[in-house]
Protein backbone atom coordinates (compact mmCIF):
# COMPACT_ATOMS: atom_id res chain seq x y z
CA UNK A 1 0.00 0.00 0.00
CA UNK A 2 1.34 3.58 -0.91
CA UNK A 3 2.20 5.76 2.12
CA UNK A 4 1.07 9.62 2.20
CA UNK A 5 3.74 11.90 3.59
CA UNK A 6 2.82 14.68 5.69
CA UNK A 7 2.18 17.02 2.58
CA UNK A 8 -0.03 14.49 1.34
CA UNK A 9 -1.75 14.20 4.28
CA UNK A 10 -2.28 17.90 4.73
CA UNK A 11 -3.69 18.03 1.21
CA UNK A 12 -6.31 15.46 1.96
CA UNK A 13 -7.37 17.18 5.10
CA UNK A 14 -7.86 20.69 3.06
CA UNK A 15 -9.81 18.60 1.01
CA UNK A 16 -12.05 17.38 3.65
CA UNK A 17 -12.43 20.23 5.32
CA UNK A 18 -13.55 22.36 2.20
CA UNK A 19 -15.94 19.48 1.30
CA UNK A 20 -17.35 20.17 4.45
CA UNK A 21 -17.82 23.86 4.42
CA UNK A 22 -19.47 23.81 0.96
CA UNK A 23 -21.46 21.73 2.31
CA UNK A 24 -22.72 24.40 4.72
CA UNK A 25 -26.22 24.74 4.11
CA UNK A 26 -28.98 23.38 6.26
CA UNK A 27 -32.63 22.22 5.90
CA UNK A 28 -34.54 23.80 8.54
CA UNK A 29 -38.19 21.92 9.39
CA UNK A 30 -40.75 24.44 10.59
CA UNK A 31 -44.64 24.87 11.13
CA UNK A 32 -47.77 27.09 11.91
CA UNK A 33 -51.46 26.46 13.05
CA UNK A 34 -53.01 27.19 9.73
CA UNK A 35 -57.13 28.71 9.88
CA UNK A 36 -57.51 28.36 6.30
CA UNK A 37 -56.47 24.63 5.83
CA UNK A 38 -57.96 24.18 9.58
CA UNK A 39 -54.69 22.12 10.35
CA UNK A 40 -50.98 22.92 10.76
CA UNK A 41 -49.05 23.12 7.73
CA UNK A 42 -45.71 22.31 7.83
CA UNK A 43 -42.67 23.40 5.54
CA UNK A 44 -39.25 23.15 5.25
CA UNK A 45 -36.41 25.73 4.48
CA UNK A 46 -33.45 25.67 2.68
CA UNK A 47 -31.11 27.80 4.21
CA UNK A 48 -27.96 28.16 2.35
CA UNK A 49 -24.03 28.30 3.48
CA UNK A 50 -23.75 31.92 5.31
CA UNK A 51 -26.75 33.19 6.26
CA UNK A 52 -26.64 33.21 9.63
CA UNK A 53 -23.56 35.86 9.79
CA UNK A 54 -24.48 37.60 6.67
CA UNK A 55 -26.50 40.14 7.91
CA UNK A 56 -28.33 40.09 4.21
CA UNK A 57 -31.58 40.05 3.13
CA UNK A 58 -32.18 36.77 0.41
CA UNK A 59 -34.54 36.47 -2.63
CA UNK A 60 -36.98 33.03 -2.06
CA UNK A 61 -37.86 30.54 -4.12
CA UNK A 62 -41.34 28.53 -3.09
CA UNK A 63 -40.79 25.02 -4.36
CA UNK A 64 -44.38 23.16 -4.23
CA UNK A 65 -44.78 19.22 -4.37
CA UNK A 66 -47.56 17.62 -5.88
CA UNK A 67 -50.77 16.30 -4.93
CA UNK A 68 -50.52 13.64 -2.13
CA UNK A 69 -47.01 14.05 -1.28
CA UNK A 70 -44.98 16.45 1.25
CA UNK A 71 -42.81 18.88 2.28
CA UNK A 72 -39.74 16.72 2.09
CA UNK A 73 -40.47 15.49 -0.96
CA UNK A 74 -37.99 17.85 -3.46
CA UNK A 75 -35.56 16.98 -0.63
CA UNK A 76 -36.21 13.53 -0.58
CA UNK A 77 -36.70 12.57 -3.76
CA UNK A 78 -35.84 15.70 -5.78
CA UNK A 79 -31.74 16.21 -3.98
CA UNK A 80 -32.86 19.90 -4.10
CA UNK A 81 -30.08 20.71 -1.20
CA UNK A 82 -27.32 18.90 -2.92
CA UNK A 83 -28.63 20.42 -6.10
CA UNK A 84 -28.52 24.52 -5.04
CA UNK A 85 -25.52 23.79 -2.85
CA UNK A 86 -23.90 23.38 -6.23
CA UNK A 87 -25.50 25.91 -8.07
CA UNK A 88 -24.86 28.50 -5.53
CA UNK A 89 -21.09 27.54 -5.18
CA UNK A 90 -20.29 27.55 -8.74
CA UNK A 91 -21.97 30.59 -9.17
CA UNK A 92 -25.03 29.89 -11.42
CA UNK A 93 -27.58 31.29 -8.81
CA UNK A 94 -27.35 33.48 -5.98
CA UNK A 95 -27.29 32.39 -2.35
CA UNK A 96 -31.11 31.82 -2.02
CA UNK A 97 -34.19 30.70 0.45
CA UNK A 98 -36.07 27.40 -0.77
CA UNK A 99 -39.37 27.25 1.03
CA UNK A 100 -40.90 24.06 0.47
CA UNK A 101 -44.73 23.72 2.28
CA UNK A 102 -46.35 20.53 2.45
CA UNK A 103 -50.29 20.13 1.92
CA UNK A 104 -51.07 16.57 0.37
CA UNK A 105 -54.38 17.65 -1.10
CA UNK A 106 -53.59 20.93 -2.41
CA UNK A 107 -53.83 22.85 -5.87
CA UNK A 108 -52.79 26.03 -4.44
CA UNK A 109 -56.64 27.19 -4.54
CA UNK A 110 -59.05 28.00 -2.42
CA UNK A 111 -61.42 25.61 -3.05
CA UNK A 112 -64.54 22.94 -1.32
CA UNK A 113 -62.10 20.76 0.52
CA UNK A 114 -59.21 23.58 1.49
CA UNK A 115 -58.15 27.15 0.74
CA UNK A 116 -54.81 26.86 -0.09
CA UNK A 117 -55.07 29.86 -1.85
CA UNK A 118 -55.83 31.84 1.44
CA UNK A 119 -53.02 30.03 3.66
CA UNK A 120 -50.00 30.41 0.62
CA UNK A 121 -50.51 34.25 0.49
CA UNK A 122 -51.83 35.00 3.78
CA UNK A 123 -50.01 33.05 6.31
CA UNK A 124 -47.55 30.71 4.79
CA UNK A 125 -45.47 33.94 2.78
CA UNK A 126 -46.37 36.15 5.98
CA UNK A 127 -44.86 33.32 8.17
CA UNK A 128 -41.22 32.99 6.37
CA UNK A 129 -41.15 36.82 6.29
CA UNK A 130 -41.01 36.33 10.13
CA UNK A 131 -38.88 33.93 10.49
CA UNK A 132 -35.92 34.51 7.73
CA UNK A 133 -34.43 37.43 5.90
CA UNK A 134 -36.05 37.54 2.90
CA UNK A 135 -36.37 40.08 0.27
CA UNK A 136 -39.55 41.44 -0.05
CA UNK A 137 -40.50 42.88 -3.31
CA UNK A 138 -41.47 41.08 -6.31
CA UNK A 139 -37.76 40.73 -7.01
CA UNK A 140 -37.16 38.58 -4.14
CA UNK A 141 -39.49 36.04 -4.58
CA UNK A 142 -39.71 33.07 -7.31
CA UNK A 143 -42.23 29.87 -7.98
CA UNK A 144 -42.24 26.40 -8.86
CA UNK A 145 -44.00 23.26 -8.93
CA UNK A 146 -44.64 19.93 -10.35
CA UNK A 147 -47.89 18.62 -11.50
CA UNK A 148 -50.54 19.78 -8.98
CA UNK A 149 -48.16 22.00 -7.62
CA UNK A 150 -47.14 23.13 -11.11
CA UNK A 151 -50.89 24.51 -12.15
CA UNK A 152 -50.68 26.31 -8.52
CA UNK A 153 -47.65 28.17 -9.59
CA UNK A 154 -48.79 28.92 -13.21
CA UNK A 155 -52.00 30.44 -11.88
CA UNK A 156 -50.28 32.01 -8.92
CA UNK A 157 -48.22 33.70 -11.65
CA UNK A 158 -50.81 34.68 -13.65
CA UNK A 159 -53.48 36.05 -11.31
CA UNK A 160 -50.15 37.45 -9.19
CA UNK A 161 -48.14 39.00 -11.75
CA UNK A 162 -47.11 41.87 -8.92
CA UNK A 163 -45.75 39.71 -6.28
CA UNK A 164 -43.86 36.86 -8.82
CA UNK A 165 -40.44 37.77 -10.49
CA UNK A 166 -40.69 34.58 -12.24
CA UNK A 167 -41.77 30.66 -12.56
CA UNK A 168 -41.16 27.07 -13.38
CA UNK A 169 -43.58 24.17 -14.08
CA UNK A 170 -43.32 21.14 -13.84
CA UNK A 171 -44.96 18.27 -16.02
CA UNK A 172 -48.09 21.03 -14.80
CA UNK A 173 -51.18 19.71 -14.15
CA UNK A 174 -52.98 22.11 -16.14
CA UNK A 175 -55.76 20.45 -18.53
CA UNK A 176 -56.91 23.68 -20.67
CA UNK A 177 -60.54 21.84 -20.64
CA UNK A 178 -60.81 19.13 -18.29
CA UNK A 179 -58.89 16.62 -16.27
CA UNK A 180 -58.68 12.98 -17.72
CA UNK A 181 -60.62 10.44 -15.25
CA UNK A 182 -57.07 9.69 -14.21
CA UNK A 183 -56.32 12.72 -12.70
CA UNK A 184 -56.51 13.92 -8.86
CA UNK A 185 -58.21 17.03 -9.87
CA UNK A 186 -60.95 14.82 -10.08
CA UNK A 187 -61.74 14.13 -6.57
CA UNK A 188 -60.47 17.85 -5.34
CA UNK A 189 -62.32 20.24 -7.75
CA UNK A 190 -66.21 19.24 -6.65
CA UNK A 191 -69.43 20.56 -5.88
CA UNK A 192 -71.97 20.84 -3.51
CA UNK A 193 -72.80 17.16 -4.05
CA UNK A 194 -69.36 15.77 -4.14
CA UNK A 195 -68.58 15.14 -7.54
CA UNK A 196 -65.86 16.35 -10.07
CA UNK A 197 -67.14 20.14 -10.61
CA UNK A 198 -66.34 21.42 -14.45
CA UNK A 199 -67.30 24.71 -13.12
CA UNK A 200 -65.29 24.75 -10.02
CA UNK A 201 -62.05 23.66 -12.44
CA UNK A 202 -63.03 25.77 -15.29
CA UNK A 203 -62.64 28.85 -12.22
CA UNK A 204 -59.80 28.23 -10.91
CA UNK A 205 -57.87 27.11 -14.20
CA UNK A 206 -55.39 29.24 -15.86
CA UNK A 207 -57.40 29.88 -18.98
CA UNK A 208 -59.96 32.14 -16.79
CA UNK A 209 -56.99 34.32 -15.54
CA UNK A 210 -54.65 34.44 -18.68
CA UNK A 211 -56.44 37.63 -20.51
CA UNK A 212 -56.36 39.50 -17.43
CA UNK A 213 -52.69 38.80 -17.44
CA UNK A 214 -51.68 40.02 -20.58
CA UNK A 215 -53.78 43.04 -20.29
CA UNK A 216 -52.34 44.64 -16.96
CA UNK A 217 -48.50 43.56 -16.58
CA UNK A 218 -45.97 42.67 -15.63
CA UNK A 219 -44.56 40.23 -17.81
CA UNK A 220 -43.87 36.94 -15.51
CA UNK A 221 -40.89 34.93 -16.95
CA UNK A 222 -41.94 31.12 -17.33
CA UNK A 223 -39.97 28.61 -17.49
CA UNK A 224 -41.86 24.76 -18.48
CA UNK A 225 -40.92 21.26 -18.54
CA UNK A 226 -42.81 18.27 -19.20
CA UNK A 227 -41.57 14.20 -20.45
CA UNK A 228 -42.65 13.36 -23.62
CA UNK A 229 -44.46 10.17 -22.75
CA UNK A 230 -46.71 11.84 -19.58
CA UNK A 231 -49.18 9.39 -18.84
CA UNK A 232 -51.90 12.45 -18.15
CA UNK A 233 -51.20 14.28 -21.30
CA UNK A 234 -49.52 16.69 -19.54
CA UNK A 235 -47.17 17.10 -23.00
CA UNK A 236 -49.18 18.29 -25.10
CA UNK A 237 -51.46 20.70 -22.52
CA UNK A 238 -47.72 22.04 -21.88
CA UNK A 239 -46.80 22.51 -24.79
CA UNK A 240 -50.67 24.85 -25.37
CA UNK A 241 -49.54 26.94 -22.47
CA UNK A 242 -46.61 27.66 -24.78
CA UNK A 243 -47.92 28.89 -26.96
CA UNK A 244 -50.15 30.76 -25.69
CA UNK A 245 -47.60 32.51 -23.53
CA UNK A 246 -45.29 32.75 -26.27
CA UNK A 247 -47.40 34.71 -28.56
CA UNK A 248 -47.40 37.63 -26.01
CA UNK A 249 -43.88 37.33 -24.20
CA UNK A 250 -41.43 35.42 -26.95
CA UNK A 251 -38.75 36.51 -25.10
CA UNK A 252 -39.99 35.49 -21.40
CA UNK A 253 -41.02 32.14 -21.66
CA UNK A 254 -39.07 28.98 -22.23
CA UNK A 255 -40.46 25.55 -23.04
CA UNK A 256 -38.39 22.08 -22.61
CA UNK A 257 -39.65 18.63 -24.01
CA UNK A 258 -37.41 16.08 -22.56
CA UNK A 259 -37.40 11.89 -22.45
CA UNK A 260 -39.35 10.54 -19.21
CA UNK A 261 -43.22 10.45 -18.16
CA UNK A 262 -44.48 11.98 -15.06
CA UNK A 263 -42.04 11.15 -12.88
CA UNK A 264 -39.39 12.27 -10.55
CA UNK A 265 -36.91 11.48 -13.27
CA UNK A 266 -37.96 13.88 -15.28
CA UNK A 267 -38.48 16.65 -12.44
CA UNK A 268 -34.96 16.05 -10.44
CA UNK A 269 -33.32 16.25 -14.18
CA UNK A 270 -34.59 19.55 -15.18
CA UNK A 271 -34.60 21.66 -11.41
CA UNK A 272 -30.84 22.50 -12.19
CA UNK A 273 -32.23 24.24 -15.12
CA UNK A 274 -34.71 25.55 -14.14
CA UNK A 275 -33.12 27.30 -11.04
CA UNK A 276 -30.39 29.22 -13.10
CA UNK A 277 -33.61 30.55 -15.33
CA UNK A 278 -35.65 31.81 -12.30
CA UNK A 279 -32.72 33.69 -10.34
CA UNK A 280 -31.68 35.45 -13.36
CA UNK A 281 -34.83 37.36 -12.42
CA UNK A 282 -33.90 38.41 -8.51
CA UNK A 283 -31.75 40.47 -6.84
CA UNK A 284 -29.13 39.22 -4.92
CA UNK A 285 -28.65 39.27 -1.18
CA UNK A 286 -27.95 42.50 0.28
CA UNK A 287 -27.34 44.13 3.31
CA UNK A 288 -31.01 44.88 4.79
CA UNK A 289 -31.44 49.00 4.57
CA UNK A 290 -32.25 48.72 8.65
CA UNK A 291 -31.63 46.17 11.45
CA UNK A 292 -32.90 42.98 11.74
CA UNK A 293 -36.11 42.99 13.97
CA UNK A 294 -34.29 40.09 16.24
CA UNK A 295 -33.73 36.83 15.21
CA UNK A 296 -34.41 36.13 12.02
CA UNK A 297 -36.80 38.22 11.16
CA UNK A 298 -35.60 40.71 7.74
CA UNK A 299 -36.67 43.70 6.21
CA UNK A 300 -37.79 45.26 3.24
CA UNK A 301 -35.07 46.08 0.04
CA UNK A 302 -35.57 48.62 -2.42
CA UNK A 303 -32.87 47.44 -5.07
CA UNK A 304 -34.36 45.77 -7.59
CA UNK A 305 -33.09 44.43 -11.18
CA UNK A 306 -35.31 45.64 -14.31
CA UNK A 307 -38.68 44.26 -14.73
CA UNK A 308 -39.57 42.05 -17.55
Amino acid sequence: MRKLGIAGCLVALAGLLFAGAAAASDIHRQSFPSRALGQDMPFLVYVPDGYAESGQNYPVLYLLHGYGDNERAWVEKGSIQAKADKLIASGAIPPALIVMPGCARCWWADGAREKAETAFWGELVPKVTSLYRTIESRDGRVIAGLSAGGFGAVRFAMKYPDRVAAMAAFSPAIYAETPPPISAARVSFIGQDGQFSQAAWTAENYPQHIDRYFARGPRVPMYLVSGDNDRFGITFETALLFKRVFDKQPDFVELRVVDGGHSWAVWSNAVDDAMTYLFRYTAKPQIAARPPRGGLAQNTLTAAPPSP
